[in-house]
Order: C-alpha cells, then structure tokens, then sequence
C-alpha cells in the first residue's frame, strides 16, 4: 500500500524515577534522514533511538525530540555510609579522650561529612535499562508515526487512483481525436496547394504522398500506447508493498514528456485542450506523489 511520508508519533513513559517521552515528526525527503535531539548528558544512547526509529521508516526526514526528566513526585532513594559514620564517631571518641575535650559529636556534624549521605545509586537508571527504556519507546512512538503515515497514503492513493482514472479518459479522447486530426490537415493542405496552382493542377500522385508523410509525422499513436502503459504501470505501483514514490515520480514525467509531443505533432485546436488538461492533472499527481515513500 502506498505510505506517506508525513506524519507524527508520540510516545511516553516514567520509569525508576525518571519520565521519558519521544515525539516524531516526519517530512518528505528524497532519502531516509533520521535526526534525534536528546539531552546532551543521554547524547551516547542517539544511535540506539535513530536505530529504533528506523525499523519503521524507509524515506522521509523524521526530527526525533527526546526529553528526559527526573520525576520530582517520586520520592529519592538516600543511602548512608555506615563505614565512614562510625569511623568518623571513633576517630571524634579517640580525639574526646586524648584531648580532653567535652564537646560531643552531633547529627548535624555528622551530615557535613562529605560523601557520608547520598541520592542511592538505584536511583540512577542503569546505562542498559535506560537504553531499554528509551528504545522501546522509539520504537511505540515510530508505531504510532507509521500507522499515521498509513492513514495519510491510503487517502494519497485514492486520490491519485482517481487521477490516472482522469489520465486514462483524456488518453482515450486523445485516440478518438487523432484520426480526424490527420484528415482535417490533409483537407487544409489540399485546398492550400489547390489555391497556389489554380492554372497548373497538382500531382495527385506527389499530393498524396505529401499528405502521406505529414500523416506519419503528425501520427501520435506511439505516444498514446507509451501514455496508456505509463498509466497501467501507474495503477499497478500503487497497489505494490514497497516504497514507490520514486518510482512513481519517473512515471509522471515520462507521462509528461509524452503530453508534450503530443502537443507539438498535433496542430489541433481540440487535441491542444486536451494535452493542457493531461498536463494540469500530471502536475496534481506529481504533487501528490512528493509526499509518497
């Protein structure tokens, strides 16, 4: 099915302490570009989050915005340095004794001590539960992205069924016109000479094959069989699994091309409308499809 390639995703979570949440926003790209913007202490987990992301997507640029925050409502884990406590009260004993001395050691001496209380190393999310963490929810909020860039190419490929549907029926107005085209040139041509050489009659012979040669140059049956291949090969890439949008860029200007010399062989005030409505539908298409993977 045919993928777009914008869209957003979003994803969230709190764990140990900490809350994670991933936003994805997609644009078309000719490549598949992926940038992450995390907090610069996480920098070193980037690759972890691009790899995630990408899993989900074969083109278009997706800005990953990562943010990382301490939950300040969940309650910090603090832990004592019991060693260090009670070598600092023995070592406050021995110099009491020693030196005489009658003050006593308080709590409030006690917590000056550095390194004697700190925020638990639990607290702290371990390097791989954090990557953890942080890929799994790339990857929920990439899930999130490509179910959106679904939605968006199925409305994308209803659109452009209908179009190549529009494509077709002017390639068909085009072959019923063709023929008169040639006869209508070949009474013009006649009656032109006929005019020129009122006192020495043409050659029929040479008329003839005069009109003959205009007609196989004039002759746009090539162009409308390649057109209406084109189409077929249109429909059919909107129904293939993998990404199609280049494929489908290409189509569209092959099929422009082939307008074009429609309109340059075919002096035809009928056939000219025609070939500038290919080209304003072809035009549509091709926007359509920028934003196809």
């Amino acid at each position: 099915m045919v993928i777009s390639m914008t869209g957003f995703g979003q994803a969230a979570r709190t764990t140990d302490g900490f809350r994670i949440q991933i936003d994805l926003k997609s644009v078309n790209h000719r490549y598949c570009e992926i940038v992450v913007r995390m907090p610069r202490e996480f920098a070193r987990y980037e690759s972890a989050v691009k790899a995630a992301v990408q899993q989900h997507v074969r083109r278009g640029r997706v800005d990953a915005f990562v943010t990382i925050e301490r939950d300040r409502d969940v309650p910090q884990a603090v832990e004592i340095d019991w060693s260090l406590a009670m070598g600092y009260v023995q070592a406050a004993e021995q110099l009491r004794e020693r030196l005489s001395l009658k003050d006593e050691l308080s709590l409030r001496d006690l917590l000056a001590i550095p390194g004697l209380v700190a925020i638990g190393q639990n607290q702290e999310m371990a390097e791989e539960r954090m990557e953890a963490e942080l890929v799994a929810c790339a990857a929920e909020a990439a899930r999130e992205l490509s179910d959106m860039r679904e939605k968006e190419g199925a409305f994308l490929q209803s659109d452009l069924m209908q179009r190549i549907g529009t494509m077709e029926h002017y390639c068909s107005t085009a072959s019923g016109i063709a023929p008169q085209v040639v006869q209508d040139y070949a009474g013009k041509l006649r009656a032109r000479i006929e005019e020129l050489l009122q006192q020495a009659p043409p050659d029929e012979q040479r008329l003839a094959m005069e009109i003959a040669v205009f007609a196989d140059r004039a002759s746009i049956a090539e162009e409308l069989t390649r057109l209406q291949s084109h189409c077929k090969q249109f429909r059919e890439l909107l129904k293939s699994s993998e990404p199609v949008g280049r494929k489908l860029d290409f189509l569209v200007q092959e099929m422009n091309r082939e307008a074009n010399t429609i309109g340059s062989k075919a002096n035809h005030a009928q056939l000219a409308s025609v070939v500038v409505d290919m080209k304003a539908e072809l035009e549509k298409m091709r926007e359509q499809i920028q934003n196809i993977e």
